[in-house]
């Protein structure tokens, strides 16, 4: 829909400069947005504020010209044609200082009932990502301990990240990296043993030390706490499935690949001796200093490992590469871009910062770890609140901002729990379709749709109208939280919709086919929301 007005306004722009209305000049960028107040459309553009800068002269001048070239009176097209404002727009206005406002049609709206009813849960696939592998990396937490809240936060987001993009039509895959050798394993095997050296505490290490020897290694601990610990909070809690788990030792290490990264990166003359290390030249390529590959006694640094990795995922042609890491891994961007770039990744390589999160109740930090240890564990979260809510929770907040998790609402169950908010909708619709005995009917015996007409019916579909280009554009942006909001907006506009309108009407069944369909819609879309966001779809509650 954007792409077409977008396409509709630079012909506009193009046809005034031919004409000499206009100067010719370079068309900026133009902006598509939805307002907030429905008034004022379904779509606005500012592009003739932006062109009145450049050409000098006013904004309300420039938007009627545009919209006067603007053709919507010609016949609607046939399906096979390519639809045009014609076909969508019912009026197309400017409003001071200079906005176009873009109105769909009521026949658009009703047709869009029959559209969701027909496709189903395929309603808001895309082909935006078709041709395009994706290596999607998160959580990759060190295998020292059991998850935290922290890591659960990542994991969602990456989580709903994968399944979105892969809804837009990208080859996605979901991947675990194991760091099981180096420093932080041998911190775990310092904390088994309980000598000087110890770092990390408790019950796990406990447990460790119940079940193995005291020559246990580090690589045999730190898979004792992948495999017992990790592995099951993420399948079975969390409930997330990885395509790949990609292990440093047997994985890089042993086949070579950290070994023949450094060989590249050598080859290529951008390495050097100094201290009796070997350096790679990342400031040739943005850092803000060179890094160590090589330390002076001939061990391999972890940006060594990284560098593996990297020409690992190049090996497996990925287009692009998503980064998911914790607030505390943020200096390291730099040195893993430049690491690509030396390397030779030319795609599309995306970091995401997942920020810290702090439990709170009644507005006060609290600590509900059931175990010894300053951190909170995802899986005793999980446990208190149900994994539906901690997701939506997660989910909810941008992962570059502070989070504060509210328990006493989590553990709310009731419509002021967001989560519970939009099952209860989708519930709600299940409900009322069994009544109607309408559940499994076709789109094609769902009445007149042309009797959609009352202002709540319209502003609904208006909301599931959204639902595509929402799928495009977090696959694109990876703003995640947007579709949790979303679905809140939806169920909102379902239950206002519901309060005003009479769904089960004997003395007009026509009115009640039609308004089924319509819910039918919304139970769609609401169930594959929920859905890509990982969460149960109740049929009651």
């Amino acid at each position: 829909m954007r792409e077409l007005i977008k396409k509709s306004i630079k012909d506009a722009i193009l046809k005034s400069q031919k004409e000499n209305v206009i100067p010719a000049f370079d068309i900026p960028e133009i902006s598509i947005d939805c307002p907030k107040d429905e008034k004022f459309g379904d779509y606005f553009t500012n592009i003739a504020l932006v062109m009145a800068k450049k050409i000098g002269k006013s904004p309300m001048e420039i938007a009627d010209d545009l919209v006067k070239r603007f053709d919507l009176s010609r016949p609607k097209q046939p399906k096979e044609v390519e639809p045009q404002l014609a076909d969508i727009f019912k009026k197309i206005e400017i409003a001071p200082p200079g906005y176009i406002n873009f109105y769909l049609s009521k026949e658009y709206l009703q047709n869009k009932v029959a559209e969701i009813n027909r496709e189903q849960e395929k309603f808001g696939n895309s082909e935006i990502g078709k041709g395009i592998k994706v290596n999607n990396e998160f959580i990759s937490a060190n295998p020292t301990g059991p998850l935290t809240v922290g890591n659960g936060r990542g994991g969602y987001y990456g989580d709903v990240i994968g399944r979105v993009c892969r809804k837009a039509g990208f080859e996605v895959v979901n991947e675990y990296y194991v760091n099981d050798t180096g420093e932080q394993t041998e911190k775990l095997r310092h904390s088994f043993l309980k000598d000087e050296k110890s770092v990390y505490e408790g019950d796990y290490i406990e447990e460790l030390r119940s079940k193995y020897a005291i020559e246990t290694s580090a690589l045999q601990l730190s898979a004792a706490v992948f495999d017992g610990y990790i592995k099951p909070t993420i399948a079975d809690k969390m409930q997330i499935q990885f395509d790949e788990i990609i292990y440093e030792k047997k994985n890089l290490a042993d086949k070579g690949y950290i070994d023949k990264a450094i060989e590249t990166l050598k080859n290529k003359h951008l390495t050097f001796e100094q201290d009796e290390a070997l350096w790679l030249k990342t400031t040739e390529f943005g850092d803000d200093k060179d890094r160590v590959l090589v330390k002076s006694d001939g061990q391999k640094t972890y940006f060594a490992s990284d560098c593996g990795y990297i020409l690992n995922k190049i090996k497996r042609g990925f287009d692009k590469i998503i980064e998911i890491w914790g607030a505390d891994h943020h200096g390291y961007i730099n040195r893993f871009k430049a690491a690509a770039k030396a390397l030779g990744f030319s795609g599309d390589l995306k970091f995401i910062i997942i920020q810290l999160v702090k439990l709170v109740k009644d507005g006060k930090e609290v600590k509900m770890s059931k175990r010894t240890g300053n951190v909170v564990y995802i899986d005793d979260l999980i446990e208190e609140v149900g994994n539906d809510v901690a997701r939506f929770f997660f989910l909810m907040y941008s992962p570059d901002t502070h989070m504060n998790f509210d328990l006493g609402l989590a553990k709310e169950r009731s419509e002021k729990n967001p989560v519970y908010y939009v099952q209860y909708a989708h519930a709600r619709i299940h409900s009322i379709l069994a009544k109607a005995k309408n559940a499994k009917r076709k789109t094609k015996n769902y009445g007149s749709l042309s009797l959609l007409t009352h202002e709540k019916e319209l502003s609904l579909i208006r909301e599931l109208n959204k639902f595509p280009e929402l799928i495009e554009e977090i696959a694109e942006s990876y703003e995640v939280h947007k579709l949790p909001h979303y679905a809140v907006k939806l169920a909102d506009k379902f239950h206002s919709f519901y309060d005003e309108c009479r769904v089960i009407d004997e003395k007009n069944p026509e009115l009640s086919a039609a308004r089924h369909a319509l819910i039918n819609a919304v139970r769609i879309v609401l169930a594959e929301a929920l859905r890509l966001m990982g969460i149960s779809a109740p049929s009651k509650m």
